[in-house]
């Protein structure tokens, strides 16, 4: 039985940026098991041979995966030679160094995304791009705060607060990195109003990403969630008391819908599944591993109230996964613990 009707056909390049990222490695897994090809951007080519030498080393080996390096994401042209010939682009680098900066970390992003999109512009095989954004692009994550996440949305309180003069808090890189995303964001938004590209374009914005990791490094990269809790570190109190989660293979298999879905053009895809913060997580890792103690439950937990419509995404998660709802926050956990066993073999 064939499935539904693409965008772009099988056998067709899909280049996907920031290749060895958490989302991106698994939006490139969903796309070669889908019979297209992919080429990876990367900083390093040396560091990112575990794409082709290792995990998907089959598809490498026959040609369906390749890389490219690009080494500075907010260069002009950085991505004028990554585009040649492809017909779908899933924009999805972009920079977690936590910098205080937002010269070293908002600019760079809003310069890379109106690189690409200049560069696909140019390039007539294009017929879909899918930008990788954020929940923070949207509303202000602050425990309390309700807000609807609507397609005229925007975070502007990290924007002010990310450029605001010192002295800063020591969570300032938090705004920073939130601004980052309302910015460039913002930046897609004004290029499609302003050039009318002859593609389609779209934008996904997970929440907290968790799951399972397909490399070593992204059971602690960008944030090491589960190992933290599981480990007892308890500096996790402060940094966060609520969260939304939202699996990686849910939002890489959104990636992949929004761009071979041919009615997909235009959309603000929120990717939240499961409201929650650190207890409920703990809870979950007590259930799974009966036999260790864990820390107590932090007293400062709370419920994020901010709000966002999910019918078209769950529609596409329908459509391209044959999946029923978000998947669970514990079956999350459980995916994020076994990579975490699988990789740190001591445990």
């Amino acid at each position: 039985m064939s499935g539904p009707k693409t965008a772009i056909p099988k056998g067709s390049w899909v280049l996907v940026t920031g290749a060895t990222g958490f989302v991106a490695s698994h939006t490139i897994k969903s796309f070669l098991e889908r019979g297209f090809k992919v080429r990876g951007t990367v900083r390093d080519v040396r560091s990112a041979a575990w794409l082709t030498e290792d995990i998907f080393k089959s598809f490498a080996d026959r040609g369906d995966l390749e890389l490219a390096h690009v080494p500075e994401l907010g260069a002009k042209h950085a991505f004028d030679e990554a585009v040649k010939e492809v017909s779908a682009i899933a924009h999805i680098a972009s920079i977690l160094s936590f910098s205080d900066d937002p010269n070293e970390v908002i600019r760079p992003v809003v310069d890379g995304v109106t690189s690409i999109l200049e560069a696909a512009s140019n390039e007539a095989s294009v017929k879909s791009f899918v930008y990788t954004s954020s929940i923070a692009a949207a509303v202000d994550l602050t425990p309390g705060v309700t807000a609807h996440a609507g397609p005229e949305a925007w975070n502007d309180k990290a924007v002010e607060l990310a450029w605001a003069p010192p002295p800063h808090a020591h969570d300032h890189w938090h705004w920073v990195y939130q601004a980052s995303k309302v910015e460039a964001e913002k930046s897609v938004w004004a290029f499609v109003e302003k050039n009318k590209p002859h593609f389609a374009v779209n934008v996904i914005s997970p929440a907290t990403i968790l799951g399972e990791a397909l490399t070593k490094k992204h059971v602690v990269s960008p944030y090491p969630w589960i190992k933290n809790l599981y480990d007892g570190k308890e500096e996790i109190e402060a940094l966060f008391q609520a969260i939304i989660h939202i699996d990686v293979k849910d939002v890489a298999l959104l990636h992949v819908a929004a761009l071979l879905d041919t009615e997909c053009d235009g959309a603000r895809l929120q990717a939240w599944a499961e409201y929650c913060n650190m207890n409920d997580i703990l809870a979950i890792l007590r259930r799974l591993c009966p036999q260790k103690t864990f820390m107590d439950d932090f007293p400062n937990q709370k419920r994020l109230t901010i709000t966002a419509d999910y019918d078209q995404q769950l529609a596409l998660l329908k459509k391209w996964g044959g999946q029923d709802g978000w998947t669970s926050l514990e079956q999350t956990v459980a995916d994020g613990l076994k990579s975490m066993m699988k990789w740190y073999p001591e445990y």
